[in-house]
């Protein structure tokens, strides 16, 4: 209700403003009695951390009018109503659309788009100034049924090692949920599509390496119980959880950045809204300066071209996507498979 509403003060880098918060005490994770109030807190809280990962990037929110357990929807464009203060800029889709998306470029941004009913920030993986060239290789570790956090480690540690052999630094978080997150700074020099090949490369090489835990296959039959690198995450306006962003879990657990050091030992249901302030105040940011010193993909785009003279094409693209030039099938293979078998009949 209306005079439900509060005003918080939220510091940030131009002085500190005043947000306004309506229906404070709604209730937004049911299971872990989290409410809206809370949700505005927990962002003023990380609000610089949250800031540097995520903001100076287009960014999607993810809102849910109705709380984790009801509907969703992803918002791009400025909503109506955005404060002066919060600016977006074009960007253009895999379509070949052009639209405003917004930025975040200060805590108090973060805290309206709560007011908003957001809890998943998608940062792009490229800066608002250079929306076309990404700098940061994004690598999404999917556990697939009958595996877990716990499987995704060892990949993750095998994967910093196979970024060290090429000049990259690895940055880990949690998902906020089964998978693991490593994000690495690059040089803003390359399209989307390049980025993407890098990754598949390195995605491939992790897999020739350790194929009984690691998968680039893109068709989930085909991928058994191994850990999948989504190497779809790569593409234009495909995005993650961002640094310290809020998940639509039962315990409301944040994508949470961690030092390599405590992976093996971290349990990622322990970082939540309550809990990662104050681990964040004790242990600092484990990603503070991540931009400091970018690496180059070009060694991992000598693999994917030596990959291609060894007859690995492109991988499928996301069903919503245009169809690209020489991209494999998107029929299932099972499906493709009865349909050859009726033909053959």
């Amino acid at each position: 209700m209306a005079g439900d509403a509060i005003e918080l003060t939220v510091p940030g880098p131009h002085g500190d403003r005043a947000v306004r918060l309506s229906s404070p005490t709604r209730v937004i994770w049911p299971e872990a009695g989290v409410t809206k109030r809370e949700l505005a807190e927990y962002l003023v809280a990380v609000g610089a951390a949250f800031i540097e990962a995520n903001g100076d990037r287009p960014v999607s929110l993810q809102r849910f009018p109705g709380g984790v357990d009801g509907e969703q929807f992803f918002s791009k464009n400025p909503p109506k109503g955005a404060p002066e203060w919060v600016r977006s800029v074009p960007v253009t889709y895999p379509s070949g659309r052009t639209h405003p998306q917004l930025v975040l470029d200060e805590p108090a941004a973060a805290v309206w788009a709560a007011q908003m009913n957001t809890i998943v920030f998608h940062p792009w993986a490229s800066r608002a100034h250079r929306s076309d060239l990404p700098d940061e290789l994004r690598i999404d570790l999917d556990p697939q049924p009958g595996t877990g956090f716990a499987e995704a480690v060892p990949v993750a540690l095998a994967l910093r090692e196979l970024l060290g052999e090429v000049g990259l630094t690895g940055y880990v978080k949690s998902s906020g949920s089964r998978g693991i997150h490593v994000f690495a700074p690059i040089d803003p020099e390359h399209e989307f599509l390049d980025v993407r090949h890098a990754v598949i490369a390195l995605g491939r090489e992790l897999e020739r390496r350790l194929p009984d835990e690691v998968t680039t296959n893109w068709w989930k039959e085909e991928r058994g119980d191994r850990i999948f690198i989504d190497y779809n995450q790569a593409n234009r306006d495909r995005t993650m959880a961002g640094a310290y962003s809020p998940r639509p879990t039962p315990d409301a657990t944040v994508s949470c950045p961690l030092e390599w050091s405590e992976l093996e030992r971290t349990d990622p249901a322990e970082h939540t809204i309550r809990t990662v302030p104050a681990r964040l105040a004790e242990l600092g940011d484990p990603w503070a300066g991540m931009h400091d010193r970018p690496g180059r993909i070009d060694a991992l785009l000598e693999w994917w071209r030596r990959d291609l003279d060894d007859g690995l094409g492109e991988l499928p693209f996301p069903p919503d996507f245009p169809k690209m030039p020489g991209e494999p099938t998107r029929v299932q293979p099972s499906r493709a498979k009865k349909a050859d078998d009726d033909s053959a009949g």
